[in-house]
């Protein structure tokens, strides 16, 4: 198991179109991944489970991964939150 806590940097937070497109991210690998903020944890693979936490920019969020690629799972959805493009 891979766990980071990780400062979303982007300017509008995750609403919408962001939301979808780390749910594209987090749906590339086979590793479990979730998202916690506030005791509230959701999988980062599940749309509407992402879009229920509402994040902004600057809150900080734990991810959380399980499995064979849960490493670069990790590594990339920490690259989405800072702002940097995800191949």
């Amino acid at each position: 198991m891979t766990q980071k806590a990780i400062e979303i940097r982007l300017s509008n937070g995750l609403e919408a179109r962001p939301v979808a497109v780390l749910v594209q991210v987090a749906s590339k690998y086979e590793s479990s991944i979730y998202l916690e903020v506030a005791g509230k944890k959701v999988n980062a693979k599940s749309i509407m489970g992402m879009m229920s936490l509402g994040l902004n920019n600057g809150e900080q969020v734990i991810v959380t991964a399980n499995g064979s690629d849960e490493q670069a799972a990790v590594e990339d959805i920490e690259r989405f939150l800072s702002g940097e493009s995800v191949a």
